[in-house]
């Protein structure tokens, strides 16, 4: 798809549209702190971030936005959607220090007159009213034709018959929703276009939703009939199924369309786990250039294509998006992928041990056990019957827990060579457990790192004696690692776990 380079402005509405998203409610502090990164890190054109009149911590986090913005010369990039109610939502936006409205208006005639109860000219004139009083008060006005996509197909005089009224109003941008997602590329093309070529002296933005999964499809079938903004939000936070994902519009018009963009795409990943962490909802693995998998290569032909001559490798490169590429093990690994990650570890075996480890990988992986490259230092150990990562052996433990009681944790290890004994006690038996090893690592000088978090899984369809697969990520300081254990109890999971970690830092210690 050829289109001439230009540039298309991203304006993102996960703080106000993405916030419409079920069980997602943002707190002011959190609202600030993801206004900052869009605006200064990523650097999106223009922001959304709130509904007026909603309530008193909307306000107060609006007020605080605007304020950073204002000092940070980002003043007028922070847009709030308003109401057709003459002065309440622009005293609402002008109280918090806000110079932009983007008015809620009915691009629809079903809902001017099912919703409003009111003829075109009745709402007209209500419009034109509020823009009118926003205009005097000194804000810019944006205006979203609510339900457009809709609107214009069921009632094109509709439409136009609006047009005429406000193109001469002072209006900045002309937002065109696809409100409910119903849209394919080809009525984006034909209804976008047909704007565009009827009122070219204005500027439109296209904000799609993704119900059908074609929102990026429509993004590009929009800038490509002239749209000059489009919507887009974190993570594809947005009511029903979300919006348009910021990360995925912005490389898809870079790199299949050849436009001018503004943001600094090395952000895309650390601010979606930002909006991950504040929303409280998960992204898939495989999602496109931000989920945790998209970088890992899990066939060995395509780890062997790489070390040959990068023959898997794309403009989709993990190093744009401050990434990096991993080779998955498991029963589809080749002797490359197994390569790759002994080099990640600046570990090195001979042909005859590799095919050894490989052997022990295939089969674990047949056994749809997860394996990382953390795993991979315990399974060479294993396989080779090395010392090198056998710091401490757990002999016995017993746990002891109750409904309304404390859990305690007995314990024997033996830590190179040396044996000894504890006892612990906590919430639970996992805590418990940390309680009583702390004890005995306290004579060697180690603590456990903080856990940043800690999973708790069993396979798709698995039945009450599952295996149980605990993976805790681990904040060492210098960054984060994950080690994983597998038990018939979860407690014993999560303990196996933890002495995997243990006996790497035991290792590196004794490196040291």
């Amino acid at each position: 798809m050829s289109t001439p380079s230009r540039h298309v402005q991203l304006m993102d509405t996960t703080l106000r549209d993405g916030e419409q998203t079920q069980g997602v409610a943002f707190t002011p502090m959190e609202k600030v702190s993801i206004a900052k990164a869009l605006l200064q890190s990523l650097r999106v054109d223009r922001i959304e971030v709130a509904s007026a009149r909603v309530s008193e911590g909307e306000k107060e986090a609006v007020s605080q936005i605007n304020a950073w913005a204002r000092q940070e010369g980002f003043a007028g990039r922070v847009e709030v959607l308003g109401f057709v109610d003459h002065t309440r939502s622009v005293d609402w936006i002008k109280a918090t220090g806000g110079q932009v409205i983007n008015l809620l208006i009915k691009g629809s005639e079903k809902h001017c007159r099912e919703q409003l109860g009111k003829t075109l000219r009745q709402h007209s004139a209500d419009v034109l009213q509020t823009i009118a009083y926003a205009q005097e008060q000194g804000l810019q006005v944006n205006v979203y034709l609510e339900d457009w996509s809709n609107g214009y197909q069921d009632s094109p005089d509709y439409v136009h018959g609006l047009m005429a009224r406000l193109q001469h109003s002072g209006v900045s941008h002309f937002m065109l929703p696809d409100t409910l997602g119903v849209m394919a590329p080809d009525d984006v093309s034909s209804s976008i276009g047909a704007m565009c070529q009827r009122y070219p002296q204005l500027s439109f933005d296209f904000h799609p939703h993704n119900d059908y999964g074609l929102a990026t499809a429509n993004v590009m079938a929009a800038v490509q009939a002239g749209a000059g903004a489009v919507h887009c939000t974190i993570n594809c936070l947005g009511e029903r199924a979300g919006n348009a994902s910021l990360a995925e519009v912005a490389v898809v018009l870079r790199d299949k369309m050849a436009m001018t963009l503004a943001i600094d795409e090395s952000h895309l990943a650390r601010i979606s786990a930002m909006v991950e962490n504040f929303s409280g909802k998960r992204i898939a693995d495989n999602a496109p250039i931000v989920g945790a998998d998209v970088f890992t290569q899990t066939a060995g032909i395509h780890a062997d294509g790489d070390q040959k001559g990068g023959l898997y490798k794309t403009r989709l490169g993990p190093e744009r998006f401050s990434r990096t590429r991993s080779y998955a093990l498991g029963k589809m690994s080749g002797k490359a992928s197994l390569k790759k990650n002994l080099e990640l570890l600046e570990v090195e075996l001979s042909e005859e041990d590799q095919k050894k480890v490989l052997a022990r990988i295939v089969s674990l992986g047949d056994s749809k056990q997860t394996i990382t490259t953390d795993d991979l230092p315990f399974i060479i150990a294993d396989v080779l019957e090395s010392k090198t990562y056998q710091h401490i052996k757990l002999l016995a433990c017993a746990i002891n827990s109750g409904l309304n009681l404390q859990s305690t944790v007995s314990l024997r290890v033996a830590i190179k060579g040396d044996k000894h004994q504890a006892t612990g006690a906590g919430n639970g038996g996992f805590d418990a457990f940390i309680d009583a090893i702390s004890k005995v690592l306290d004579k060697y000088d180690y603590r456990l790192p903080a856990l940043a978090d800690f999973e708790i899984r069993i396979p798709k369809g698995g039945h009450t004696n599952a295996l149980t697969e605990c993976v805790i990520t681990w904040d060492c300081g210098n960054g984060l690692r994950k080690t994983r254990g597998v038990h018939v109890n979860q407690v014993f999971a999560g303990i196996l776990a933890t002495l995997k970690l243990i006996n790497s830092q035991l290792h590196e210690m004794g490196s040291a």
